[in-house]
């Protein structure tokens, strides 16, 4: 999800707030009511009568004047990514490996994203969601799993939850003005290019960090998880991506300063029911915004530290050794902790392309806590418009990613150790190697088809498994 900073703005009108909590409570009831019935189609159908287009309330501005301020607003998304691959060599597998029979999976997910003015500068949303569907595997099998849509749970039939609940609340500070139109989890409106903003509830981390034009979304650009995300950023989360926490973010001209803290879960890949920071990461992003021959570019450093109950990939080894079992990060976990860089560059190169290229590293020493099993990873890739062709509606990506392990690491998984999604019971180690390509094309304003396809050379590390092609498709639409 990618969001821009909105400036303090009128007192909401009261009616319009009432309004918007009324539909708040309706759809979330209907749709409660619609997953207990176990009814998709109804519950899709509900959604598109609600938000056929998306529906918003705001004060009424004197005509020559700027955007009226949005008071509250009704958006929503259906995606559906439907995966499969060949058959392709493995003359072993373990716990975590990519079955190699070839095998095709799908994932859907429903999303409505309600959002309403508090006052002046402060916006509260909540973005109840439907899920189905299971990535390849179980969600296991690579290091860079190939889609990001596809959760570390999975069910076959459809359930709601709440990823999102949280409340932003913008400061502004002297300088210019910019309109924003609204979109999902933003008001429209006009708001203070300079300003303070803090967020706090439930949110995704990457919501806010490593955020990049062209390789971010899951449901619009590439699909691969190190490919929208620094893979070496092992970010707060539970095993739907969300978590609890605070974020708050200083931007002046032509940067910006960011800091949270985030919970993390009880233990690596958790659940995470309720707020409680006894275990937490902390993160921080500078970000450079400039010009390069009259087209935007921005450069991100960010660094973030976990601290958690968490074991040592040496110490599960050399308890291994000694027991003669199976190494078991799980048995020599304590307190510790496992911090990283990751840099963040994209650059609009024509009207119609732009480039992106990420770098991340973090120490390795400790087991994956939340993200997945890479301790090195650079990409990088670019997104084509289809203006030349005569598509303005259409986008051709292409990217490649090398991730790797740690000395610590390939040390526990050549002993048959396993992770959060890799694990083949032993290990001839070699880097994982993916390339992504797709192309979406733009049926509609509000719906788009993409095809997608992965090349990866040494799934999870192993140079006896793979290569593997991973085919896919993917339905958007927005409403």
């Amino acid at each position: 999800m990618r969001r821009t900073h909105l400036e303090a703005l009128p007192a909401c009108d009261p009616t319009g707030k009432k309004a918007g909590m009324t539909m708040f409570i309706s759809v979330i009831a209907f749709s409660r009511a619609a997953v207990r019935s176990r009814c998709w189609l109804t519950c899709a159908f509900a959604v598109s009568a609600v938000v056929g287009t998306p529906a918003h309330a705001a004060e009424d501005a004197p005509q020559g004047t700027a955007s009226p301020a949005e008071q509250w607003a009704v958006h929503g998304q259906l995606t559906n990514v439907t995966q499969g691959h060949r058959r392709f060599n493995a003359p072993y597998s373990g716990t975590n490996s990519l079955r190699a029979d070839g095998r095709t999976e799908e994932t859907t997910d429903l999303t409505l994203y309600l959002g309403a003015r508090l006052w002046d500068g402060a916006e509260i949303w909540i973005n109840p969601e439907i899920d189905q569907g299971f990535g390849l595997t179980g969600t296991v099998g690579m290091a860079g799993f190939p889609s990001g849509e596809a959760y570390k749970i999975g069910a076959n039939t459809p359930y709601l939850r709440v990823p999102r609940l949280f409340v932003r609340q913008m400061f502004a500070l002297p300088g210019a003005s910019e309109t924003v139109d609204g979109a999902a989890n933003q008001l429209g409106g006009v708001h203070a290019a300079n300003n303070v903003t803090v967020t706090v509830g439930k949110f995704s981390v990457v919501d806010i960090f490593d955020t990049n034009s062209y390789a971010h979304d899951p449901r619009a650009d590439f699909m691969n998880w190190a490919v929208i995300d620094a893979g070496a950023v092992d970010y707060a989360a539970d095993a739907w991506g969300f978590t609890y926490g605070a974020a708050v973010e200083w931007t002046q001209d032509r940067w910006t300063l960011r800091g949270g803290m985030f919970q993390l879960s009880s233990e690596p890949n958790g659940k995470i029911t309720r707020a409680q920071f006894s275990q937490k990461s902390l993160m921080a992003e500078l970000e450079a915004r400039y010009q390069w021959r009259e087209h935007p570019g921005k450069i991100k450093l960010l660094g973030f530290v976990n601290r958690a109950r968490m074991g040592s990939y040496r110490d599960a080894l050399a308890l291994s050794q000694m027991s003669g079992d199976t190494p078991d990060t799980a048995l020599v976990r304590q307190h510790g902790s496992n911090a990283g860089l990751a840099l963040n560059l994209e650059q609009e190169v024509s009207s119609e392309l732009g480039v992106f290229a990420r770098v991340g590293i973090n120490q390795g020493r400790q087991e994956a806590y939340e993200f997945t099993e890479i301790n090195r990873t650079v990409s990088t890739g670019m997104a084509l418009k289809g203006d030349r062709w005569g598509r303005h509606g259409d986008t051709v990506g292409i990217a490649a990613v090398i991730n790797q392990l740690s000395g610590p690491a390939r040390d526990y998984f050549s002993a048959g150790g396993i992770g959060i999604l890799i694990g083949d019971s032993a290990l001839r180690y070699g880097p994982e190697q993916i390339v992504e390509t797709y192309y979406a094309l733009g049926v509609s304003e509000h719906v788009k088809l993409s095809l997608d396809y992965q090349y990866v050379n040494h799934p999870a590390y192993n140079r006896d498994r793979g290569p593997v092609s991973i085919f896919g498709a993917r339905l958007h639409a927005e409403f």
